[in-house]
């Protein structure tokens, strides 16, 4: 119940492995942040056709394993290239080199990435759109969940991930401002660690992990629990923030067995349950002049708001390879679980109303995708996605009786009551691609094609959406490339408001006499990306630009206590932005930096209506504003040294930074007027620390943390804005100390 206070109710044209060397930045380049647009630096569409690899011996020969496992997992690659989009990729050795290494989560990875801005909440947005995000495991859809700040998924099961974003080649849909496209760790060696983790904020963070083989079956199982006193962004800027407290379990395992040289089936499944204090502000009692029993005032300092998040997920995929053709089909599923516990009395008194809601959603999917090289020219790709998904809702909302006069002034008449909601409804979407990588000369590549995307749930709309994309390398080391995609995006399915407005008449809850509550359209774009990339030496840098332009832009808010965000449309939208980067390794350095600018704006808000202000509503019918999300100068970087000789052998030293020119916020006029979004809140600029020493003969690693470095109180939202629900600040310092010991 935080808002009822303060805001009322890189290119590639082929497939590409990640680096064995550290780095957060291109998939081609060891360094971190470089835009991805290499052909030559790229793995090859399909498996080399030289010597088949041996057959998975029954026992003693896990190294035919090995090399079978790698080839598949090229094959696996060769299906889903970049293929012209921007791609930027962090592995193992960088996640473990940034502050925090695996204990930290992974939006916090996901910051160090070129034109990533920080929200609250845990959510990120790429290239300033809101959320859009679809997350893939070894190549398979991860479906939509309903978690809010709760972070499903955990450094520790990633070998290494890539961010694509730009024009998207056509098997990349729905979700298309960028693509977390995560490779799993696997087993092999037989072994694993367990961790101790904790510091500052009442930080307590066990885990461990495991992976392994026997004969030709892989395995890999981690898990974590974690406890902390600042579970969600403190709304006043305190240390010691009041009613903050979280705990969240994650378990993942994964499994694959080689049926032979060309076939392999795997399984992976993850769980997570996560409980969260909602905080408190220091010192506030109502001035609504609501009353409940004869009770009229409540320290804002008592309010127990709670809210629990769970989500479990699976995939199992059977990948084939041989020849020409690779193809891989996968099974898919999600559930996930929110519940939100009122204080009911306190908001009440605060806001005139308070909600206890349940929401719950089931997706199943088919994915099934091929890729057939056709000589040395033509590579076809194709495939289909089916889902279903289906979402019930239960809420009970607490109002108060009353009339409401011509000047919006609500009086209560009587005790407060309950009103129950229950709803539920299907979705289904469907998806099917088809489009040709063509090597026009050697130096050229030309990935041209389409994809049909239609769903029905709220509402129904399709759209065919045309791509190409092109790659020139003139050189080794430099490449360019230009692309064009139209996208169609619909709302989250699992998000989309199912109250009836027409129940809170005569109520505390009432919207405003003639309120709409027209039902979130899909999001249709056209986007144009070009971008460069020169390598000189150890030294990669890369530009990239984008613009585009949105009918129905999708874009979401948290309008009430219960901290769900809620879709809704701008009838316009237009975003455009430059990303830049510069990174270097060599020997045992690695540092880069990243530095994005973006606009983003969006007129006429069409769907959803009921949840703004009217004098709002009729401001943006008329004028562009900036969306809530958009920052205009977003940067990252990092260093870090590994010594390799002398005494230090084995320790490590970096430290990465994260600053944002600020999001928006409402602009309050002197004649008392208001534009929103039309402010920005004040810059920052966020510094962390780390140092590492392993000790190998007993197989241990030490590591200290520092973050926030200053401790700089900073702002990441007021509680003022478009969709806006209440105020968040940054992290402060915390110290925090991990022990690991190999088992």
């Amino acid at each position: 119940m935080r808002a009822y206070l303060l805001c009322g109710v890189a290119a590639s044209v082929v497939a590409t492995a990640l680096p064995a060397s550290g780095a957060l930045a291109t998939v081609a380049t060891p360094a971190v942040g470089a835009a991805d647009a290499s052909a030559s630096d790229a793995a090859p569409a399909e498996p080399a056709p030289a010597a088949p690899a041996p057959p998975a011996p029954a026992a003693g020969g896990s190294g035919a394993i090995v090399v079978t496992a790698k080839r598949l997992d090229d094959a696996r690659a060769s299906i889903q290239p970049s293929l012209g989009a921007t791609s930027y990729g962090v592995d193992q050795a960088t996640i473990q080199a940034l502050p925090g290494g695996e204990d930290q989560q992974l939006n916090q990875l996901i910051l160090q990435v070129p034109g990533v801005v920080q929200d609250g909440f845990g959510q990120l947005h790429v290239r300033d759109d809101h959320n859009g995000l679809q997350y893939r495991i070894n190549g398979t859809i991860l479906p939509e969940g309903l978690a809010v700040f709760g972070q499903t998924l955990s450094p520790r099961l990633i070998n290494g991930f890539n961010l694509l974003t730009g024009a998207l080649p056509a098997q990349y849909g729905l979700r298309t401002a960028g693509i977390i496209d995560i490779t799993t760790k696997s087993g092999f060696a037989n072994k694993g660690d367990i961790t101790l983790y904790g510091g500052s904020h009442g930080t307590i963070e066990p885990s461990a992990e495991y992976g392994g083989s026997t004969g030709s079956t892989n395995y890999f199982a981690s898990g974590s629990f974690t406890h902390n006193d600042v579970g969600i962004e403190s709304v006043d800027g305190s240390a010691t923030p009041i009613h903050d407290r979280t705990d969240q379990a994650q378990a993942f395992g994964y499994v694959d067995h080689i049926l032979g040289d060309g076939d392999r089936v795997s399984f992976l499944g993850g769980y997570s349950n996560d409980y969260f204090q909602i905080p408190n502000p220091d010192g506030l009692h109502p001035a609504a002049g609501y009353a409940v029993a004869g009770r009229t005032d409540y320290l804002s300092n008592d309010l127990d708001e709670r809210q629990v998040e769970r989500t479990g997920f699976g995939a199992l995929s059977w990948l084939h390879s041989a020849g020409a053709l690779t193809w891989q089909t996968s099974l898919f599923a999600r559930y996930s679980e929110l519940v939100y516990r009122p204080d009911v009395t306190g908001e009440l008194l605060f806001n005139g109303q308070a909600q206890a809601a349940t929401k719950k959603d089931f997706t199943v999917g088919l994915q099934s995708e091929a890729a057939l090289k056709l000589g040395d020219r033509h590579t076809l790709r194709g495939g289909v996605v089916v889902t279903r998904d289906h979402g019930t809702s239960s809420a009970e909302t607490f109002v108060f009786p009353g009339t409401t006069d011509a000047d919006g002034t609500f009086t209560q008449t009587g005790e407060p009551y309950g009103i129950a909601e229950r709803s539920a409804d299907t979705e289904l979407t469907e998806s099917v691609y088809l489009q040709d990588e063509w090597k026009i000369v050697p130096m050229v590549t030309l990935n041209f094609g389409g994809r049909f995307d239609h769903y029905c749930g709220f509402r129904c709309e399709q759209q065919f959406s045309p791509r190409i994309n092109a790659v020139w390398q003139p050189s080794a080391r430099t490449t360019l490339h230009l692309g064009y995609a139209r996208y169609f995006s619909p709302p989250p399915f699992e998000n989309v408001a199912t109250t009836s407005i027409a129940r809170f008449a005569g109520t505390s809850a009432a919207t405003p006499a003639g309120a709409l509550d027209t039902t979130p359209f899909a999001e249709r774009q056209n986007y144009f990306d070009a971008g460069v990339e020169q390598k000189i030496g150890p030294v990669s840098v890369s530009l990239d630009g984008y613009y585009r332009t949105s009918r129905n832009l999708v874009d979401e808010g948290q309008f009430g206590a219960p901290i769900i965000l809620t879709p809704f449309n701008y009838k316009y939208g237009r975003i455009h932005g430059v990303e830049g980067n510069i990174s270097y390794q060599r020997g045992p350095w690695l540092a880069y930096a990243n530095f994005a600018y973006a606009k983003a704006q969006g007129k006429d808000i069409v769907s959803s209506q009921f949840s703004f202000d009217p004098a709002d509503l009729d401001y943006i019918r008329n004028h562009y504003i900036h969306l809530d999300h958009d920052q205009t100068y977003t940067g990252s970087a990092g260093i870090s040294y590994a010594f390799r000789d002398g005494l230090l052998a084995g320790s490590k030293l970096g430290g990465d930074m994260l600053y944002g020119s600020g999001l928006r916020t409402d602009e309050m006029l002197p004649g008392g007027g208001v534009i929103p979004n039309g402010a920005k809140l004040k810059s920052y600029a966020q510094f962390n620390l780390t140092a590492s020493h392993t000790f190998d003969r007993p197989g241990i690693e030490l590591r200290i943390d520092v973050t926030n470095v200053g401790d700089h109180k900073y702002e990441i939202r007021d509680g003022n804005g478009i969709g806006v629900g209440a105020p968040e600040y940054g992290p402060r310092r915390g110290v925090f100390v991990g022990i690991t010991k190999d088992i």
